[in-house]
C-alpha cells in the first residue's frame, strides 16, 4: 500500500527562522488578495516560491530558489527525517483547545487507478498546469498536501508526542492557530512510520491539484527515462498525514453563495423551492445553522431581508435524475445541488464548476453579511459532511460536488520545503530506507 519515506528538506536558515511569521503563508486556494498583496512585500516570504507573482512566473521562481539556495537563505537538512506537526486551535463549536496531530513525509505519487490514494473531489485543469508549470521548473514541493490515513490503535502518537518535547519551530498563523514543528532522526523509529503506514490507502484531504501534478510530472518523467528508478524523486509527493481515528477532527461546511442570478425574484424562487421542499421561516438568521444542524437534506435560504429553512421532501429525493451511485446521490451536497442550483436557480450541473454565479465561503458570519450588505442575492447554507461520507465516497470511486469539505486547519506554507531534483532528493547511502 502507501510507500513513505522520510525527508532532508531545504529550511529557512536560522537567522531568518526567528521570525517565522514573515516567512510562512497560507495556502494559496485559501488566501485572500490583501493577503496576497501583503506577503509579497516580504523579500524572503515563501509566498515567492509557492504562489509567484504573474510578472515573473516559473522562471523568476527558479533564478529565486537558486540564489536563495545560494545566500543561505535555504539550507538543507544533511540527515533524513520525519517531521512531526501539531496544530492547536479552538473552535466555535467547543470551548476547549484542539490539537491536530500528523507528521511531514514524501509519499510515492500513486495513479488514482492503483487506489492507494483515493480523491474525493476533481480539479480544475488550468490550475493543476500551473502548479504542473512551477514544478517542472523548480522541482521543488513548497508545501505539503494534507493526506488521511487511519490507525485505530494510534501506533504512531507516543513517538510523535515524544518529539513534541522539543520542538523546532513555533509560530501563530492568520487563523489563530499555533504551529509546531518537531523532527524524528532516529532510524529505527523512521522504520515504524513506514511499517504502519505499508498498509494503509490514504485520502487525499486537502492539496488535490498540487496531488495531481505531481502525477503529470511523474508520467513526462517516466516516458523520458524508460527505465527509471522507482526511488527517483519525480515519482514522490510532499504529504502531511493525520489519522482519521483521533478526535482533534474537524470539517467544516462550504455554504453556498449566488449573484448576479438573472430576472431574480425572491417570491419566485420560494414558489419554485415549495414544489420540493418543505419550507419554514425563521425569524433570526443567525440561527439557521442551529436549526438544520443534524437534519438530512435541509439547508439555510438567506435572502437580503428574510431567512428560511428548507428540508426536502422524502418522495422528492426519487426525482433526482443525475447518473450518480447511491452514496453520491445522498449528499446533502448533491441534492441541494440539483434541487436548488439546477432546478430552481437555473444552473446546469455541468456548468456549476466553472459558473461566476456560484462562489464559496465556509464562514457563516460571513455569508449573513454578504447577503445582508447586497453584495450577494442569496446564500445557502448546509450542514458539513463527515469523514464517513469522504471514506464512503472514495471507496465507491466517484468523487462528491465541488468545494465539499474545509478541513480546518489549514497548514501552512514556508516551514520547509522538498527537492525531488536527484541530487538533492536521494537519501544518503548510510540510510537504511
Amino acid at each position: 500500500m502507501a510507500d513513505i519515506l522520510p525527508i532532508r528538506p531545504w529550511r529557512y536558515n536560522r537567522k531568518l527562522s526567528a521570525s517565522l511569521e514573515a516567512l510562512t503563508s497560507p495556502l494559496f486556494d485559501v488566501m485572500s488578495d490583501k493577503q496576497r498583496n501583503i506577503l509579497y512585500k516580504l523579500p524572503y516570504n515563501s509566498i515567492h516560491l509557492s504562489l509567484p507573482e504573474e510578472s515573473g512566473g516559473e522562471d523568476h521562481v527558479t533564478k529565486l530558489l537558486q540564489e536563495w539556495k545560494r545566500d543561505g537563505i535555504l539550507i538543507q537538512d544533511d540527515i533524513p527525517a520525519i517531521y512531526v506537526y501539531y496544530q492547536y486551535f479552538s473552535h466555535s463549536s467547543s470551548p476547549r483547545e484542539y490539537c491536530r496531530k500528523g507528521f511531514i513525509c514524501h509519499i510515492r505519487a500513486y495513479d488514482w487507478d492503483e487506489k492507494v490514494v483515493l480523491r474525493y473531489e476533481n480539479t480544475i485543469p488550468e490550475t493543476v498546469n500551473d502548479s504542473v508549470s512551477i514544478l517542472e521548473k523548480t522541482e521543488l514541493h513548497s508545501s505539503p498536501t494534507h493526506g488521511l490515513y487511519t490507525d485505530n490503535d494510534f501506533q504512531l502518537e507516543p513517538y510523535m508526542d515524544a518529539a513534541m518535547t522539543d520542538p523546532i519551530y513555533e509560530t501563530e498563523d492568520y487563523q489563530g492557530v499555533r504551529n509546531v514543528l518537531a523532527v524524528i532522526h532516529d532510524a529505527e523509529v523512521i522504520k515504524k512510520f513506514i511499517s504502519v503506514l505499508e498498509d494503509k490507502t490514504v485520502i487525499l484531504a486537502d492539496g488535490h491539484h498540487r496531488y495531481e501534478a505531481s502525477l503529470i510530472y511523474k508520467a513526462k518523467q517516466n516516458a523520458l527515462h524508460p527505465g527509471h528508478i522507482r526511488k527517483a524523486g519525480y515519482n514522490f509527493h510532499l504529504m502531511y498525514l493525520t489519522n482519521t481515528a483521533a478526535a482533534d477532527f474537524i470539517i467544516l461546511p462550504t455554504h453556498r453563495l449566488l449573484n448576479n442570478l438573472p430576472d431574480f425574484d425572491e417570491a419566485a424562487i420560494a414558489r419554485k423551492l415549495e414544489d420540493d421542499f418543505i419550507i419554514r421561516p425563521v425569524e433570526d438568521m443567525y440561527t439557521l445553522p442551529d436549526v438544520i444542524a443534524g437534519k438530512q437534506w435541509a439547508f439555510g435560504i438567506m435572502f437580503k431581508d428574510k431567512a428560511f429553512k428548507v428540508r426536502l421532501k422524502a418522495e422528492s429525493f426519487e426525482k433526482l435524475k443525475w447518473p450518480f451511485p447511491d452514496e453520491v446521490k445522498r449528499l446533502d451536497l448533491t441534492v441541494m445541488h440539483y434541487f436548488i442550483i439546477e432546478k430552481v436557480l437555473k444552473i446546469p450541473g455541468k456548468e456549476q464548476r466553472q459558473s461566476d454565479h456560484l462562489s464559496f465561503n465556509h464562514s457563516f458570519p460571513d455569508c449573513m453579511r454578504n447577503v445582508i450588505q447586497g453584495e450577494v442575492q442569496i446564500a445557502i447554507i448546509t450542514n458539513g459532511v463527515t469523514i464517513e461520507d469522504v471514506k464512503r465516497i472514495c471507496q465507491s470511486g466517484y468523487t462528491m460536488p465541488q468545494k465539499s469539505t474545509y478541513f480546518y486547519p489549514k497548514t501552512i506554507s514556508g516551514l520547509l520545503f522538498t527537492s525531488i531534483n536527484e541530487l538533492e532528493f536521494a537519501l544518503p547511502f548510510y540510510a537504511p530506507f
